[in-house]
């Protein structure tokens, strides 16, 4: 299977830096190029990208706007972002989690880092670095957002003990194979239960499970991660 991705950024040196990368990768090739927030959401729905690499400053329409569009678009429920941004730990990336983003990538990113985190991602992963997701639910994600819609915490009551369970260490930032060290299960169990945990919730992917973990109260950011 090849991954089809979408290019998003104003910086023409870059997109063609990341073509060149990407369409050297035998599973996945770039299908567009987009210069705004704008044009990405207008070739998204063209072409139906399984992944779109959205800078979050552009422009006019930023990253923002159009990860918001894309992810509230029925008809691209199978296509995932990943935003590109300088800054690592940004308010804006949180509000691009918030409304569907699948993870983010530095551009300091490595080549290798780049071309496994779009793989990542395209199969349904999220891309939250430990030490970038810490911080950035101690600052941004344990509070609901202003203007945004409230988490529900009364959903999670759909939620099975040991979904609740693997819900909050998924949260926390560990790998299912940690999860499942930790509760004497298969990896293969824990991805079970994230998954019926994300179909119960409409969570997209990972990266919102994180999201409505710490929205809806199930797991507080602790002080220590606000240092």
């Amino acid at each position: 299977m090849t991954i089809r991705v979408l290019l998003a950024d104003d910086q023409a040196l870059l997109r063609a830096t990341f073509r060149i990368l990407i369409d050297s990768c035998d599973d996945m090739e770039v299908v567009a190029e987009a210069t705004d927030g704008a044009e990405a959401v207008a070739l998204a729905r063209v072409h139906r990208p399984d992944l779109v690499l959205m800078d979050i400053r552009m422009p006019g329409t930023d990253g923002l706007a159009a990860t918001s569009a894309i992810c509230a678009d029925p008809e691209l429920s199978g296509t995932r972002v990943l935003i590109l941004t300088t800054f690592e730990i940004d308010e804006y990336v949180a509000q691009a989690l918030r409304a569907g983003a699948s993870g983010f990538l530095g551009k300091d990113v490595t080549a290798d880092a780049l071309l496994d985190g779009i793989r990542t991602v395209a199969v349904g992963e999220s891309l939250l670095s430990p030490l970038a997701t810490r911080v950035l639910i101690a600052r941004f994600l344990s509070g609901p957002a202003q203007g945004a819609r409230p988490a529900a915490s009364e959903g999670l009551g759909a939620l099975t003990v040991r979904e609740r369970e693997v819900m909050a260490w998924v949260a926390e930032g560990h790998s299912n194979e940690e999860i499942g060290e930790k509760l004497f299960v298969s990896p293969l169990t824990v991805r079970t239960h994230v998954h019926r945990a994300m179909t119960k919730l409409g969570a997209r992917d990972r990266a919102q499970l994180v999201v409505i973990a710490y929205q809806s109260g199930l797991v507080q950011a602790s002080p220590a991660a606000e240092r």
